[in-house]
């Protein structure tokens, strides 16, 4: 019975593109309650993914189904300036930092404070908040721009990183499944982090606890090869 009901599910889900949790548990009949239960289930399965309300099938087909900047900036807003905060703990006067495109190192930007530092990232909003800083060394991957993601996508990275000697690399990520498998809704963010984590002395993983018991389209590579993880807030 749950297990047909759940493919039900994931068949109306495979029919459109996004359905909020109102209208899923209306055409199945079943209560609000049960719902939300299924879609535990099949968000820990690495099936689905919820977002503020909605829920989405996890396509494996490079389709990119991740939520623009502007939205993940707004979304668990208290939490990443939490995290954010801690993760300042981790940073000393002459180091040299990578931080990825998510919104909560754009919160860490935001706070970081003006002193010797050189800081590179694919971040286009974190560029723009770091420009500010006159004592910062500011590296931009750069690249072609992805305006959905606000990040630089460049196709040389690997030869770039080469000639950085990263201490610690600062990053967030979609989700973090049951195995403890990092994931991303894009191939280029994913593989950012990816190289980051080989390069970087030190890794921290900045991370809403709303995020856990969630995949998404990329895998980015387990959390064992993760230093230290930060996270604040409700699943």
């Amino acid at each position: 019975m749950k297990s047909a009901r759940q493919q039900t599910l994931l068949a109306l889900l495979a029919r459109h593109d996004t359905l909020t949790t109102a209208s899923l548990a209306a055409q199945l009949g079943i209560s609000k309650e049960t719902l939300r239960r299924d879609l535990t289930a099949l968000q820990a399965q690495g099936k689905i993914v919820r977002h503020h309300g909605r829920a989405r099938l996890i396509h494996t087909q490079n389709h990119d189904g991740g939520e623009p900047f502007v939205a993940r900036l707004k979304s668990h807003y208290a939490d990443k300036a939490h995290i954010a905060r801690h993760a300042l703990e981790w940073i000393d006067e002459g180091m040299i930092l990578a931080l990825d495109a998510s919104s909560t190192c754009f919160h860490l930007a935001r706070q970081l404070p003006d002193r010797p530092l050189t800081v590179f990232t694919n971040s286009q909003p974190i560029c723009q908040e770091i420009a500010r800083r006159q004592h910062v060394t500011l590296i931009c991957s750069g690249g072609e721009l992805d305006r959905k993601y606000r990040c630089y996508k460049n196709m040389a990275l690997v030869s770039l990183l080469k000639t950085i000697n990263i201490d610690l690399f600062i990053f967030s990520c979609e989700g973090v499944d049951a195995n403890g498998d990092m994931w991303d809704p894009t191939a280029h963010n994913a593989g950012f982090k990816t190289q980051l984590l080989r390069r970087a002395q030190q890794s921290l993983l900045l991370i809403d606890k709303s995020k856990f018991q969630r995949a998404s389209e990329v895998k980015i590579g387990h959390t064992s090869a993760v230093t230290q993880m930060i996270t604040y807030g409700y699943g």
